[in-house]
């Protein structure tokens, strides 16, 4: 077992340096070497951050943190009393931080730990979807020449980001990592703590438009991930994008673009299609497993920044040939019927490429679309899912099914443009029962919802 100094993050005289933290120490521990915001995820050596909740606080949690070996605890000063921290920091023989805000203080812990990596490429992505994706594919890309560290799954938050910035280490050599938001404001906050070197966003369109506002608030929203550039950084943008050149706008560094046309070493694809599609890089083939054209997007977004960290085009197509779908999102479970589930989350733009890639799919049998509500959109969900209910009318789907009260509006607009099959239920059971009462050997059955819907539970 490394010795604590080995793997140490920080020590507590370090961190009480930091502008707006003060110490209040109990014990001998120098420091800590992880840090978390679930006391039930408390550990020896750890740092439990205690953050106010909806419907609990974090700094009730301090003790049972201490209990399970956290080193120290970060706290706000005015809580100390109500919840009598010094007195389990003291009977424990633990460490306090105390601040005024424990997110805020979080950001800045992050944010310097991050300048103990000087050498360290960072590179930031968002978008309104294909975040996970392409990080995903850039981490596979460049991880084939160079050490990579990458926020796991979908950690993207203003809670996610700077957790997953603890895991890097000295023989990193790019840190990767994606941004997301839900609310104005955050993509900047994220931005503040990476100051990514290299920014990519992937694509703008209505996701979280109930918190942010419409498409433009929310490409400006997204924009935010090149705040702290000062002059030499790299912007990378989609070359089609509706607000491409809105993004563009003020960009203190360098912008290129990546698509069809404008990555370079781009030769052309096959489609194959659920199987993926045959792509020529940098003059050589290769078979890359994500189907459809935004998955083709999210592999050239990826490309666009490894070409930037400097990796070559052998390591890009070993990247393309190693993808694999992450749950949810483009999965192709294959069996008596073919499921196609994409059903991680769903907003407008998404939905349609779901659609499109299945009703595009070579098939000789059935095509079952179960369709679960866009949510988040706010005053725009009632045009967004009549929409919606419009396109179902039009796809290749020989039975429909939908999902949520939000797909009321959908149903309402598709029962009267069609002679398909059409079901609606609020009741994932009903939806269940029927969904599998229908479907027969040699049918292609697609899932697409908000994660809220968890469609995956249908089949």
């Amino acid at each position: 077992m490394r010795a604590l100094a080995e793997c140490m993050l920080m020590t507590f005289d370090e961190a009480a340096s930091l502008s707006g933290f003060e110490l209040l120490q109990f014990s001998g521990n120098r420091g800590f070497d992880s840090v978390c915001i679930d006391s039930r995820e408390a550990a020896a050596g750890s740092l439990f951050v205690a953050l106010p909740g909806e419907r609990t606080d974090g700094h009730a949690f301090v003790k049972a943190a201490f209990a399970s070996g956290a080193a120290g605890a970060l706290v706000e000063g005015s809580k100390v009393p109500a919840f009598r921290l010094a007195e389990a920091a003291r009977e424990a023989g633990r460490t306090l931080l105390l601040v005024r805000d424990t997110l805020r203080a979080l950001h800045i812990l992050a944010a310097s730990y991050i300048d103990r990596f000087p050498g360290l490429l960072r590179i930031g992505i968002t978008g309104s979807s294909g975040k996970t994706t392409t990080k995903e594919l850039a981490a596979g890309m460049i991880g084939a020449e160079r050490d990579v560290v990458f926020n796991d799954g979908n950690l993207n938050s203003d809670l996610g980001l700077p957790l997953s910035v603890f895991r890097i280490r000295a023989g990193h050599k790019v840190g990767i990592f994606e941004m997301g938001m839900n609310r104005k404001g955050e993509i900047a906050e994220l931005a503040s703590i990476l100051r990514p070197e290299i920014a990519l966003i992937t694509n703008t369109g209505l996701a979280h438009a109930g918190i942010i506002g419409g498409e433009r608030e929310i490409a400006a929203e997204k924009r935010s991930i090149f705040s702290c550039f000062t002059g030499k950084e790299l912007a990378l943008l989609p070359e089609n994008g509706v607000f491409t050149g809105f993004l563009s706008e003020g960009v203190n560094g360098r912008v290129s673009r990546f698509g069809k046309t404008s990555s370079k070493k781009f030769g052309g694809a096959e489609s194959r299609g659920l199987l993926g599609s045959t792509v020529v890089w940098d003059g050589k083939s290769v078979n890359f497993a994500l189907p459809g054209e935004h998955n083709l997007m999210n592999a050239l977004a990826a490309a666009a920044a490894a070409e930037a960290a400097g990796v070559s085009g052998e390591a890009v197509r070993a990247g393309l040939a190693a993808a694999k779908p992450l749950f949810g999102r483009g999965e192709i479970i294959a069996g008596d019927f073919t499921i196609v589930r994409d059903c991680y989350n769903a907003n407008p733009d998404s939905m349609e490429k779901a659609i499109s890639l299945c009703d595009g799919a070579d098939w000789n049998g059935r095509r079952i679309y179960v369709i679960g509500s866009m949510l988040e959109l706010g005053g725009r969900t009632k045009s967004a899912h009549e929409a919606l209910g419009e396109r179902l009318a039009k796809s290749g789907a020989d039975i429909i099914f939908l999902f949520g009260e939000e797909t009321t509006d959908s149903f309402a607009k598709l029962k009267n443009l069609t002679d398909k099959f059409v079901f609606h239920t609020n009741s994932i059971d009903e939806l269940r029962s029927k969904v599998r009462g229908s479907a027969r050997a040699g049918d292609m059955i697609l899932l697409k919802g908000s994660r809220g819907c968890a469609l995956e539970r249908a089949v």
